[in-house]
């Protein structure tokens, strides 16, 4: 018998490849990951970005300030809350919204389009492997 005999078999007790057609054993906890790691990283570079903001702009006011920690402790719940489905147009409502805070800064709407374009990303990710 040939390796290549050996990796066509599935072993006993493992699913068929045509099961798994993205090689993964848990694909839905490997999107649940993605998801739920780039809200987090959204989550610590809003929290980050406060100072500088307030620094090089100077005019983001205390509602901003509220906005953008209001936005970070979303990002971070809903990173916990991604093994719902719902989490997922939730998480796209928030890159919206972040967006739509560059009304108070522009640079939230920098970084509303750059999460927002990693947050498409991890989505079509998400339907590439689940399908």
């Amino acid at each position: 018998m040939t390796d290549s005999d050996e990796t066509a078999t599935p072993s006993e007790g493992e699913p068929a490849a045509a099961t798994r057609p993205s090689g993964l054993r848990n694909p839905q906890a490997a999107v649940r990951g993605l998801g739920a790691g780039t809200l987090a990283m959204e989550a610590i570079v809003l929290l980050l970005a406060i100072q500088p903001i307030k620094l090089l702009g100077g005019d983001l006011s205390g509602w901003g300030v509220a906005a953008v920690i209001t936005l970070a402790v979303l990002a971070a719940v809903l990173a916990g809350m991604m093994r719902h489905s719902w989490a997922w147009g939730a998480g796209a409502v928030l890159q919206v919204a972040l967006i739509a805070c560059g009304l108070l800064h522009w640079s939230l709407a920098v970084l509303g389009l750059i999460f927002g374009a990693a947050w498409a990303y991890a989505a079509y990710v998400r339907r590439s492997i689940l399908g």
